[in-house]
């Protein structure tokens, strides 16, 4: 096919070209190692059998993110075009089918089935040299030709996730029916689900965010149903409960129960948390599993029930009302109405654009990732009452909150991703568009742009086919035992080199279970590896939700585990002093750091002792943020702005994952 055949029509711009060039090349933008590359997908032909590729050809990389963000987008598609090209393409296959005959002659001779060497032609992040070389290494292995020394084969069963299912005990030997519920925003997913929890002798409800666990809590409750919260900070136990209120980190394998509501499935593709998501399938012991989330979960849903075991039952549901892209873009603040929801995505811009929103003479309710989730309940709720009338926002109201908008408009189409400012996934811009025009409260929802540009995006990102998540490569993290296990066949004690063993030696397995992202746990291992903690703290430490990029967080972890290792009682630190930061983001740190000590508590009660002065704190410190944005709006509202600092720990993301799969979908 001739590459201008592939384009559907001249672009109003180079950063349209780019994204059109991508599309019709079958390609998309990934960072991997600090570098911007080409990841391409498409099959080849080997004796009849179709086998699919996903990876980065070898001349794919297009230079580290510095160089690559100093271009601009001219010079990207021309750089684009010249690495990804219909040649490019010919000189990929012609590698990856050389490669895939040399594995089909060795399994003629040895009568073997070459599935899972060719599996490793599917490495969305990874060079196509090094997966031939995984390929033939599997060959090899099947054949007994690959030389592979006694040690790294007791490693290798060590690590065998292949048998990652049957560890979960409890949930393999019960016969459970998942039901999958998929829809876009606003379908009632949640409705029918939550109806048979309610109706349940005994169940548990898992969600993404603590926010959602408490907000779904508080609705067992109202219906009756005695249920505990348990959450990796907070527990609220009741002491008749039959049902559990939880983060999906935190479900028990070990107590059977009749209905299981696991929310936002689609999250199994987030390389940072979706292990949470993978072990809550494999180890809910629950008769019924509801699986909530988007349509785009499907095929990845009905591979994994396959691979675990049980009965499958698949619910598609339309949104209960039309959504639709306004004729024009907002153009001005000026024509903004109440009911209205502006998206930012960076926490300096939503304050920017909160104090804009209110000069027009709104009350407006900010809310961004970096805030408590009871903060961002506490704004919402004040939105839903008619207290305030205005919403600006990053992603974080995309998941979680009640925020019944006629309208929600974005103020860019850009997000930053660690590495560049680039235009949003378009899963993101679906489920923050979808907040527009709750049921019950709106006959439709509408959609716009603030200006021409945006408004031209989010609508051509409204109207993609969504992308359907991987049917193999599901993200596990592995636990305490396995660890052990690890420990017991290397002879290793440190927990750095345990965690890098686990994400080499998984590779070796048919890729059906792949490691989730372990960088920030490893380097939190680096330096416990200098204490004298026994594995289970180290292990325990290297979970702790708390940042190691805020210096003055990562330092108090530091002294806690100190503290840990001397056998000592660890203080409930105050902050350091202001430290050149204003006050609202003194008080979000400060909420952090209650936060971490609550959760360590829970686990180390002996060495954390003030785990309930923690929870005290945290909710007097998220009481003090909700009326710190409450009192800037007032004084902005009489014409004085609040002052504030640019804090760039988390102004670009809004306290988001910035890793490349989580930018499909956002989390507060």
């Amino acid at each position: 096919m001739n590459e201008s055949e592939l384009l559907p029509e001249q672009p109003d711009t180079d950063a349209d070209a780019l994204a059109q060039y991508l599309h019709a090349h079958q390609a998309t933008l990934i960072t991997t190692d600090g570098s911007y590359a080409l990841s391409v997908h498409g099959q080849i032909i080997i004796n009849k059998r179709v086998v699919p590729y996903h990876l980065v050809p070898d001349e794919g990389f297009l230079g580290k993110t510095a160089k690559w963000r100093k271009l601009d987008a001219e010079e990207k598609l021309a750089l684009l075009q010249e690495r990804w090209n219909n040649a490019a393409c010919e000189r990929l296959e012609t590698q990856l089918r050389l490669c895939a005959e040399r594995i089909a002659q060795l399994a003629r001779e040895y009568e073997l089935d070459p599935g899972s060497a060719y599996n490793a032609f599917q490495a969305k992040y990874e060079r196509a040299s090094d997966r031939c070389k995984v390929a033939l290494a599997r060959i090899d292995a099947l054949q007994g030709t690959h030389a592979a020394t006694r040690q790294a084969e007791k490693t290798r069963d060590a690590v065998n996730l292949s048998l990652y299912p049957e560890s979960f005990t409890v949930a393999q030997q019960m016969k459970r029916h998942f039901i999958a519920v998929l829809g876009p925003t606003n379908s009632g997913k949640t409705h029918a689900a939550m109806e048979h929890l309610t109706q349940a002798q005994s169940g548990v409800y898992l969600a993404p965010l603590r926010l959602l666990a408490l907000e779904n809590y508080h609705r067992l409750l109202d219906a009756n149903v005695p249920t505990s919260l348990i959450t990796g900070e907070q527990r609220k136990i009741h002491p008749e409960a039959t049902h559990i209120a939880s983060t999906v980190e935190m479900f028990n394998p070990n107590r059977p129960i009749e209905v299981a509501v696991i929310d936002e499935i689609q999250l199994l593709d987030d390389p940072d948390r979706g292990a949470a998501w993978t072990a809550a399938v494999c180890g809910v012991p629950a008769g019924t599993v509801y699986l909530l989330g988007a349509l785009e979960a499907e095929e990845a849903i009905r591979s994994l029930v396959k691979r675990v075991g049980g009965t499958l039952e698949v619910r598609k549901l339309q949104r209960k009302s039309p959504l639709e892209m306004e004729q024009q873009p907002l153009g001005s603040l000026k024509n903004l109405q109440p009911g209205d929801v502006l998206i930012a995505f960076s926490r300096r811009e939503v304050l920017n654009w909160r104090d804009q929103a209110i000069e027009q003479g709104f009350a407006v309710s900010a809310i961004y990732g970096n805030l408590s989730p009871e903060v961002r309940q506490a704004q919402a709720a004040r939105f839903v009452e008619g207290e305030t009338k205005i919403v600006v926002g990053t992603d974080a109201i995309g998941m979680g909150l009640n925020t019944p908008a006629r309208r929600v408009i974005f103020t860019t189409a850009s997000k930053w991703d660690g590495y560049n400012e680039g235009i949003i996934a378009a899963p993101l811009a679906k489920q923050i568009a979808g907040r527009a025009g709750r049921f019950g409260a709106h006959e439709a929802g509408y959609v716009a742009g603030l200006d021409a540009r945006t408004h031209k995006i989010i609508g051509t990102l409204l109207r993609e086919k969504p992308e359907p998540l991987p049917s193999s490569g599901f993200f596990v993290a592995p636990n305490l035992d396995y660890l052990q296990q690890i420990s017991a066949a290397t002879g290793q004690t440190k927990l750095q080199t345990l965690l890098e063993l686990f994400t080499k030696h998984i590779n070796v397995h048919d890729e059906f279970f792949l490691p989730a992202n372990l960088s920030d746990q490893i380097e939190k291992a680096r330096w416990l590896d200098t204490l004298d903690l026994s594995l289970a703290d180290r292990y325990q430490f290297s979970l702790c939700p708390i940042s190691t990029k805020i210096p003055l967080l990562e330092r108090a972890l530091q002294d806690w585990a100190r503290h840990r290792a001397e056998k000592r009682p660890a203080p409930l630190l105050r902050m350091e002093g202001m430290g050149g930061r204003n006050e609202l983001q003194y008080l979000e740190d400060t909420c952090k750091l209650y936060a971490a000590y609550a959760w360590l508590g829970y686990r180390m009660p002996e060495t954390f002792p003030n785990e309930d002065m923690a929870q005290m704190l945290m909710k007097s410190t998220s009481e003090k943020i909700d009326h710190l944005l409450q009192a800037q709006n007032t004084r902005s509202r009489h014409g004085k702005k609040p002052a504030r600092r640019d804090d760039r720990r988390n102004d670009r993301s809004g306290g988001q994952h910035n890793s490349e799969r989580s930018k499909r979908y956002g989390k507060g």
